[in-house]
């Protein structure tokens, strides 16, 4: 039976590689519905070729002129059009790929539908985590990021057994070897320049500073009702170790391949089978060696500040993540230096972090409330 899916961020990174497994295997899957921000073009193309009953601009709020050709589609327009494509999309899963705060209401429009979630949006469980999980009873919420689709997969065959510590690996993005005076100047281009993995502008930003390990910690907790001090930072060059769990025993299971998101992607849509990705295989022989470091927190104050907002609970987490979302921009916008992204988010955390964050609206106030923090600083 062929499942329908959404996909909430096609013109993403994350979203193309959705598509392309997809094309793989047309047996398994259509396309339901496509949402992208602004890039019309892109998006145009993409229904002209999958065909989806419905497709939405989020980033635009009036409608723009749609080709004569893509009548049979229907366009939404406008912030509100992300949750309603998840709401309404037929088929049933939803592909959660869209970068920011904004996925969280989709998300859980998506499960008020009774739809099957496919998270690639950190920010979801960051922002409104123990909320989330409350509405995902197991078999509803699959994780896309390749650490956390790792530790599910490790998982799989431990059966009753329980884990003891999570092995979440980061690559230590470009600056890993640099001292922290110089990372406190580092350009754009040079946080740009991830050694291993291909991804959008924001999340390469967050790995350079590691408050996209930082999401992820939090992340872990919810998706693996862990505690903070179960979920070790492991920095691991090569990529190839993408996450890994230790059980009483001493035993370790890895999960391993090549940095590519499309196994991460197809294993999410296809749970529990295994479906060819197109990807080239992992050859040990060609890798050689594997190395594994400690982070240092001293250079990315990004590690130490997520366990602390854990730790706070109520709105922090969601205070992290909007504070960082507002310096990540404004750095990449050339408003402020790479070493500023930290002190905003940790000024936002001081400020905000003891709010509330039982529903959605305290959520949002939480949320606004950073970012107006974290803009004020800017200025």
């Amino acid at each position: 039976m062929r499942r329908g899916i959404a996909i909430l961020g096609s013109t993403g990174s994350i979203g193309k590689q959705a598509i392309e497994v997809i094309g793989l295997h047309p047996d398994r899957f259509f396309v339901t519905a496509l949402t992208a921000h602004k890039n019309a073009d892109l998006l145009f193309e993409q229904v002209r070729a999958l065909r989806p009953r419905l497709a939405a601009m989020t980033g635009v709020e009036g409608p723009v002129p749609i080709p004569d050709d893509l009548s049979f589609c229907e366009f939404l327009f406008g912030p509100k059009a992300l949750e309603e494509a998840a709401r309404e999309a037929e088929g049933e899963d939803v592909l959660a790929a869209v970068v920011g705060v904004a996925g969280l209401k989709a998300v859980m429009a998506a499960r008020n539908a009774g739809k099957r979630v496919l998270l690639a949006n950190k920010e979801t469980l960051v922002a409104g985590g123990e909320m989330v999980m409350n509405a995902c009873p197991a078999g509803t919420l699959l994780p896309v990021d390749s650490e956390h689709s790792a530790i599910f997969q490790c998982l799989q065959g431990a059966g009753p057994n329980q884990y003891e510590q999570i092995l979440l690996t980061a690559s230590g993005g470009p600056f890993r070897t640099w001292n922290k005076e110089r990372i406190q100047t580092a350009t754009v281009q040079q946080a740009l320049g991830h050694p291993t993995w291909s991804m959008g502008a924001k999340i390469t930003i967050d790995s350079a500073s590691m408050f996209n390990k930082a999401l992820e910690i939090i992340e872990a907790k919810w998706l693996f009702n862990a505690r903070p001090e179960q979920i070790q930072v492991v920095v691991h060059p090569q990529s190839i170790v993408h996450s890994a769990v230790k059980f009483r025993d001493g035993a370790v299971i890895a999960q391993l391949g090549v940095p590519d998101m499309k196994l991460p992607i197809l294993y999410a849509m296809t749970y529990p089978e295994r479906l060819e990705t197109g990807s080239k295989p992992l050859d040990l022989f060609e890798i050689g060696q594997l190395t594994f470091e400690k982070p240092d927190p001293e250079k990315f104050p990004a590690l130490r500040m997520a366990y602390e907002a854990l730790k706070a609970g109520g709105a922090a987490c969601c205070v992290l993540n909007a504070a960082n979302e507002e310096a990540c921009y404004a750095f990449l916008r050339g408003e402020i230096p790479f070493g500023r992204i930290p002190q905003i988010v940790e000024a936002a955390l001081q400020k905000h972090g003891a709010l509330p964050a039982k529903n959605l609206d305290d959520i949002d106030r939480a949320d606004a409330l950073a970012r107006e923090t974290a803009r004020a600083m800017l200025e």
